[in-house]
């Protein structure tokens, strides 16, 4: 263990936030008698993650410069057999970033919160359950063994159907919560069985041992196929990551999820419950670097999510939804990355990517604020004077999630853009075809969304119905406002790292030390980063390069075509959608999934239910066993009894035809 690095420090990371949770649950909520107020619960809670961070950075800074490194066991809860249950903490370069990024993003939105939830009647209840949320995320991503893992993962699923249903008294929040809870629940069914599998085969559930056993796993097949064991452990390992991270075809809970406040959608789609999957991935680098099946699998499944979840934010109106599927085509990036064994460059993705979705979604709760609740971005317009600070940040989350040159999301698509391109699996060709498309989606639907809110026309005196999140909160005005500073200030904080932490980052990162030891990559079978290694000549030379590659004119030609069609002539956009209104209506149903999942798996599921317990439960198991078994003691009782009348002469006569019939019998057998 490093001298730098002691256990104590670390478990006051994830603690912190449980303390802060626990004070504003109990005490601040009827729980406990409401003994404190609302200044003290996100007070209690915001120091918490506060602290939590400080510590956060202080490791990074750590493993970072002084190379340090922590992997011990801090508390064995049970052994069976030769299987230990163990709670322990893993310190790398990998941990230690995504320490710093989830306590970061979380800060930023409990001040957010601050002003976003301030006339909500959960407000306590909802700093307690974002923190709890953050402890959650924090013992998934600083685990050393997979018991510990999947606690953190089945936490954070747990706290976001808290929160994703926050408003209960809300339908449509029921369903999305229950629909998220419910669709992580198949994705989580396949990651405990690649877990179960791995206890099985390897004895063991600390990454050390089990990636010590990874060749003697990869000589194993699965019993009765043909299957490698170990492309059965890493593809039912992924099936988690699907759900967990909304990759299709369990991708239909995250849309969904903007039922819950705005803050909760930053944290959840930002630096926490989808990016787990990912993180997850690439800290199973070691096995997953062991067949080629489950990387082809993995790089199919990403290039899908990333272009076609891409083509429904284009038809989106909702300010929050747009950003949704933008989430999503980006997790299908990092997806991507992860099947070309770009493990790093995935991993940089999402660090960057939690800044500048933060950002994007607490703008957009901003700009939601300041037209009183409305989310229809075809009824805004003009904001740009009337919320400078909101514009300005809009405006610089939006490059960076382009890929603008020098912007910190330029750095790590580009990046994945390239490794994809000098992958050497069977579905790469695809794969970068999808990106690379991709890139012009994004553009487009990201920069409709910028122009219909910040420029143009301003159209929020028309709109005929206010829709909001809120409710019955939200304040009807004459005009626009900006946001007060607890909103303002993260949004500038976020956007600092959003323009910068791409460039100074990139070379440690993708072609440094940084994550050596935590991501673990065969450059002779998967030379995809290798081969981009030979091109790379540092970020300046990056982004100059870029302005003659394909992905920034088609982002450039997204963003001219978006400002064409919507602020030059919007009558080609309304056109082409009565041209192509079977295509539109195939997106505005979300490609049928819903529907599908609704009217085919529900029903499906629903009436194999019904037969189990009709035909199983009550024919067979009541009917049968159960009231059948009875029934048959009491005819059998019922019969005998007419035998037992009480008359000594019945009984004679028994005895008289018992004895004929024996002697029958034995002159039969003697014959």
């Amino acid at each position: 263990m490093s001298q730098t690095l002691n256990a104590h420090t670390l478990l006051a990371v994830p603690m912190a936030p449980l303390i802060g949770s626990l004070l504003a649950g109990v005490l601040g909520t009827a729980l406990g008698g409401n003994r404190i107020g609302r200044k003290l619960s996100h007070t209690f809670t915001i120091l918490g993650v506060l602290l939590s961070f400080i510590l956060s950075a202080v490791t990074l800074k750590a493993v970072a410069v002084d190379g340090a490194h922590f992997n011990e066991t801090l508390y064995t809860w049970m052994v069976v057999g030769g299987l230990k249950m163990e709670v322990g903490f893993l310190v790398d370069g990998l941990t230690a970033m995504m320490m710093v990024v989830v306590t970061f993003v979380s800060l930023m939105v409990h001040l957010y919160t601050i002003g976003y939830m301030h006339e909500d009647e959960g407000y306590n209840r909802f700093f307690a359950y974002i923190s709890l949320f953050t402890f959650s995320m924090l013992m998934l991503v600083m685990s050393n063994n997979m018991l510990q893992l999947f606690f953190g993962w089945e936490a954070v699923g747990l706290v976001s159907y808290l929160l994703i249903g926050f408003w209960f008294n809300k339908p449509t929040a029921i369903f999305a919560n229950m629909k998220a809870f419910l669709v992580n629940r198949v994705g989580d069914f396949g990651f405990i069985l690649g877990i179960g599998l791995i206890a099985a085969y390897a004895g063991s559930l600390n990454y050390g041992e089990v990636f010590a056993k990874g060749n003697e796993l990869a000589a194993l097949k699965f019993p009765g196929s043909d299957w490698m064991l170990i492309t059965v452990i890493c593809i039912c390992l992924f099936v988690g990551a699907m759900g967990k991270s909304a990759q299709f075809p369990l991708h239909v809970w995250l849309p969904d999820s903007m039922e819950g406040p705005t803050p909760i959608s930053a944290l959840i789609h930002a630096a926490t419950m989808v990016t787990a999957g990912i993180f997850m991935v690439a800290r199973m680098s070691p096995l997953y670097e062991l067949s080629a099946t489950a990387l082809n699998f993995i790089l199919v499944i990403g290039a899908i999510t990333a272009l076609f979840m891409g083509f429904l934010g284009i038809i989106q109106n909702d300010i929050k939804r747009v950003v949704a599927y933008s989430t999503l085509s980006q997790l299908g990036y990092m997806t991507v990355a992860l099947g070309a064994s770009a493990y790093s460059v995935a991993v940089f993705h999402l660090m960057t990517h939690a800044f500048f979705k933060a950002l994007l979604f607490l703008a957009a709760g901003s700009v939601i604020m300041g037209v009183h609740h409305n989310q229809d971005i075809r009824w805004m317009g003009g904001l740009r004077k009337y919320m400078p600070l909101t514009w300005i940040t809009s405006l610089l989350g939006s490059l960076a999630l382009i890929g603008t040159p020098l912007f910190s999301g330029f750095y790590s698509k580009d990046s994945i853009i390239e490794t994809v391109h000098f992958s050497n699996l069977p579905a790469s060709g695809f794969a970068y075809f999808a990106v690379l498309a991709g890139v012009f989606v994004t553009a487009f639907y990201s920069f409709r969304m910028y122009f219909l809110v910040f420029h143009g026309k301003e159209r929020f005196d028309q709109n005929p119905e206010v829709h909001g999140d809120h409710g019955d909160h939200g304040h009807h005005g004459d005009k626009p406002h900006e946001s007060p500073w607890v909103v303002t200030v993260p949004l500038m904080l976020l956007a600092i790292p959003s323009v910068l932490i791409g460039y100074y980052t990139i070379e440690p990162m993708l072609f440094g030390d940084f994550f050596k030891g935590a991501i673990t990559v065969n450059a002779q079978a998967h030379p995809a980063m290798a081969e981009f290694a030979k091109i790379f000549h540092g970020p300046m030379a990056m982004a100059s390069h870029a302005l003659s590659t394909p992905p920034f004119w088609l982002a450039l030609a997204g963003v001219v075509t978006a400002w064409y069609f919507y602020l030059i002539n919007p009558s080609v956009p309304a056109a082409i959608g009565r041209s192509l209104r079977p295509l539109v209506v195939l997106l505005e149903n979300k490609y049928y999934m819903d529907w599908f999942n609704e009217h085919v798996l529900a029903r499906a599921a629903r009436g194999l239910g019904l037969g189990l317990w009709k035909g199983g439960d009550q024919a067979v198991i009541d009917g049968a066993v159960v009231n059948g078994s009875w029934r048959l003691v009491a005819w059998v009782s019922a019969a005998v009894r007419q035998l037992q009348s009480g008359f000594i002469y019945h009984y004679a006569l028994a005895m008289i035809i018992g004895i004929f019939l024996l002697m029958t019998w034995f002159v039969w057998l003697n014959k």
